[in-house]
């Protein structure tokens, strides 16, 4: 199978290709001149340079089977401003589509955020894919709105969408700012770790995992309906922010201490996101 894939140097997307790559899949990839994988990649995909909001040529896509769409602005807090993200992560994406759907493609895959659904999170114990969508920072907001309008659009293209909500990875070649490379540098450095109180309730899935699921969900072969596929991408076990570091912390045999309640919680933190798992 031959795919296209955005975000390919990021962080679930470098585990993709290699997971890509391993299941024999030919890949094409876009990527900024200035942008290198998050990992090593165990074999070079085909490399197209630009950005999403170019105006690439319809023969980029060319005998492609599917197209992945893995690539997020300001997916990391501090988030950008909502205009910015609403730019890349809806109009600049729909733009790119429409020249791939012109070129022939049907089948995208796209992977979306857990945080999409924002308040409405904290009312279920396991949140249901067809939850409503209650953002409340500009990344989330711009991913949700995306959401609705690629939903929108495949239903008017007859096109095959499958949109996955990935909740809580986390893994190697992750941003250095982010939660669990924060935990391992100073584990590892000897240092205390500041933190929360910790009682924020995620769905953690290693990185890993998430790229195999992507990678199942490369089969399009299924009755045709005009709904689009929506599935939560997670491991469907709660566990609590300050269990996590814990467990964490001892299996990097850390030196120093976590300091539990040295920061506060984010402003419109929500403290639940556990997905209900639909095949």
């Amino acid at each position: 199978m031959k795919l296209f894939i955005t975000g390919g140097t990021g962080f679930i997307g470098s585990h993709f290709i290699n997971a890509a790559h391993s299941a024999g899949h030919e890949l094409v990839c876009i990527k900024r001149q200035s942008s290198t994988p998050r990992i090593n990649l165990n074999k070079e995909p085909t490399w197209v340079y630009g950005n999403l909001d170019d105006e690439f040529d319809s023969d980029l896509f060319k005998d492609v089977d599917v197209f992945v769409h893995l690539a997020a602005h300001s997916a990391n807090a501090p988030y950008d401003s909502l205009e910015k993200c609403l730019y890349w992560n809806q109009t600049a994406s729909l733009k790119l589509f429409n020249i791939a759907y012109n070129a022939g493609i049907d089948r995208f895959l796209v992977a979306g955020s857990c945080f999409e659904y924002g308040r409405s999170g904290e009312r279920y114990e396991f949140i249901p894919s067809d939850a409503s969508l209650e953002p409340t920072m500009t990344y989330p907001a711009s991913k949700a709105s995306a959401f609705c309008t690629f939903y929108a659009w495949s239903v008017l293209n007859n096109i095959r969408l499958k949109y996955l909500r990935i909740f809580q990875v986390f893994g190697n070649g992750e941003a250095e700012n982010r939660f669990w490379p924060s935990l391992r540098k100073a584990a590892l450095n000897g240092d205390d770790f500041r933190m929360t109180k910790g009682e924020q309730i995620r769905d953690f899935i290693p990185v890993q995992q998430v790229a195999e699921q992507l990678n199942s969900n490369l089969d399009f072969n299924y009755s045709f309906t005009k709904n689009p596929i929506i599935k939560n991408i997670g491991t469907g076990i709660p566990t609590s922010l300050s269990d996590f570091a814990c467990y964490w912390w001892k299996k990097f045999n850390a030196a120093g201490e976590i300091i539990f309640g040295a920061l506060p919680y984010r402003d419109n933190e929500i403290m639940r996101y556990v997905p209900m798992i639909n095949d």
